[in-house]
């Protein structure tokens, strides 16, 4: 395990849902974007069926996801953000989502790209990764390497952009932390932005988060942290 200092000029995170992107990686986020990085977040479904409640009205929920969203990266700083509106549980690595990132990495010309690691499907005994996650992890490992460094991969799409770095969270092989001490406080500020998740417990959440963050930490001796497995393209 190693501590990861980098300092990109953009980064492009790539997640699921409204509010995975600030649960995994919202301090780095929140962190590069005070450094100067323009921080682009693509979320790829529209979190309508985010609810245990069955009196719950799809048609709200989604838009009052998209405004937790929208605030949420506002908190983080991000630079812009793109919902591609598929429904929850409907994600598949298909060559329309995969042209779709590669247009937006193409565009976007991130150094780094984040987003879910898809090799990893259960936690603890308690947790199941699900359909959403992974297929959105194949599809943007796709769509990054090496489909969008590649001219004749969807050449509608634009000119190739070769990523630098992929940093995949939610994974069991992390190999790099990222000192996130300095932005907790805006991580946490996020994810609680994204009201309707958290059942009426704000306090409950932010202490897993917390406590999720000094576990990551301590490999590099911080006070809290973010884990993340490391690919280094090489081109």
């Amino acid at each position: 395990m190693r501590a990861l200092h980098l300092a990109p000029r953009s980064a492009l995170a790539i997640y699921a849902h409204p509010d995975d992107a600030d649960v995994a990686a919202g301090g780095l986020l929140a962190q590069w974007a005070s450094e100067g990085t323009e921080v682009h977040l693509v979320v790829i479904c529209d979190g309508a069926k985010g609810s245990h409640s069955p009196l719950s009205e799809a048609a709200a929920l989604r838009e009052t996801r998209r405004e937790e969203l929208q605030s949420a990266a506002d908190v983080l700083g991000a630079k812009s953000v793109t919902s591609l509106d598929w429904p929850d549980g409907a994600v598949t690595n298909c060559e329309e989502l995969r042209e779709t990132l590669v247009g937006l990495v193409r565009t976007f010309k991130p150094e780094v790209v984040l987003g879910p690691d898809p090799t990893a499907t259960f936690f603890g005994g308690v947790y199941v990764n699900h359909r959403d996650h992974r297929e959105t992890g194949w599809a943007l490992l796709d769509a990054v390497a090496p489909a969008a460094a590649m001219p004749l991969y969807f050449p509608a799409q634009g000119p190739p952009h070769q990523v630098s770095v992929l940093l995949l969270s939610g994974t069991h092989e992390p190999d790099v932390v990222a000192d996130v001490s300095k932005t907790i406080d805006t991580k946490v500020k996020a994810v609680l932005a994204h009201d309707s998740q958290l059942a009426g417990d704000a306090d409950a959440i932010r202490g897993v988060v917390l406590e999720r963050a000094e576990q990551a930490g301590r490999p590099i001796g911080v006070a809290f942290g973010e884990a993340f497995r490391c690919v280094e393209l090489v081109f």
